[in-house]
């Protein structure tokens, strides 16, 4: 990436979105694993690569450090962070109980799929699908965030959508180190059913859809927990994306709320249960950090 105008067939940055093109470059650095955890670097480094100045730069980095996708240290510039087995399931579980909830509920909308986004859901499946069976990591991690974003958004509901990304994200940076130290061809090692869930969706099969996304859960942590040699037993959240998917439940009308609240049972699994963000995301869901409005929030 380099600075607009230059003539020489290289990248073109648009002046007004040097930021957010800084910064989502680095996160698909991140992302891939070409910045490991523990990589540290300056802002003068950085504004160097990208042949941008200081600025932008900055900026761009405090935004990712404001989402826990950087660490910033004061006199060291930023420092990725490392993200553990224990870190890794408290997001695996936070993003399996919204997608869960948010499939199981989609026939009670007063709203559906936004339809119109359909064909650009299918071009990003056709692309993640074609990378996952490559082996190309690289591709893939920037061609799956893509695809499932643009799924979430077509259940209508944009925050979704944005909290399962940042979500993706940090599941990338934690995947992709330990896909790539295991050496050898990724070839159809990573999931490519993106095409099939698709196809559900367009058949407005919701069950259909559930299941896959279920698949995919099922597939993530099992994969993962294989090649580090950490056990399944105890992941409460597993029993969720096994159990069979029935017929949604009948519409219940009722005349007023009931006086007395049932408590959820012990060992209930829910959207009520899933854990709160220790960052919260720019976008949808607060202002952009922008330097002098505080500190950037520490990485785990």
């Amino acid at each position: 990436m380099t600075a607009a105008g230059d003539g020489g067939g290289r990248a073109l940055i648009r002046r007004n979105s040097l930021r957010e093109q800084i910064a989502e470059a680095l996160r698909d650095e991140m992302m891939a694993g070409r910045l490991p955890a523990g990589r540290n670097f300056t802002v003068k480094e950085i504004a160097d690569i990208y042949g941008v100045s200081a600025t932008p730069a900055r900026e761009a980095m405090v935004d990712l450090a404001a989402q826990g996708l950087l660490v910033s240290e004061p006199h060291r510039g930023f420092t990725v962070p490392e993200f553990t087995w224990d870190d890794f399931l408290e997001i695996f579980e936070a993003r399996t109980l919204l997608t869960d909830n948010a499939l199981r509920h989609l026939t009670g909308r007063t709203h559906r799929y936004d339809w119109s986004r359909l064909p650009s859901l299918r071009r990003r499946a056709d692309a993640a699908t074609r990378a996952a069976r490559a082996g190309q990591l690289d591709v893939l991690v920037g061609c799956d965030l893509r695809f499932w974003h643009e799924v979430a958004a077509l259940l209508c509901n944009e925050r979704i959508a944005d909290y399962l990304g940042w979500l993706r994200v940090q599941s990338w940076m934690f995947a992709a180190p330990h896909l790539r130290a295991a050496g050898g061809d990724l070839s159809g090692v990573c999931w490519d059913r993106h095409g099939e869930l698709v196809d559900r969706i367009e058949a407005r099969d919701r069950r259909g859809a559930h299941r896959v996304v279920n698949d995919y859960n099922l597939f993530t942590v099992e994969l993962l927990a294989r090649r580090l040699g950490h056990p399944l037993e105890g992941i409460a959240v597993l029993r969720l994306l096994r159990e069979p998917i029935g017929p949604p439940a009948p519409a219940v009308t009722v005349a007023r709320p009931p006086a007395i609240v049932p408590q959820p049972v012990a060992g209930a699994v829910g959207l009520g249960r899933v854990p709160m963000p220790r960052f919260v995301p720019p976008g949808r869901f607060a202002r952009p950090f922008r330097p002098g409005s505080g500190e950037p929030a520490a990485g785990r």
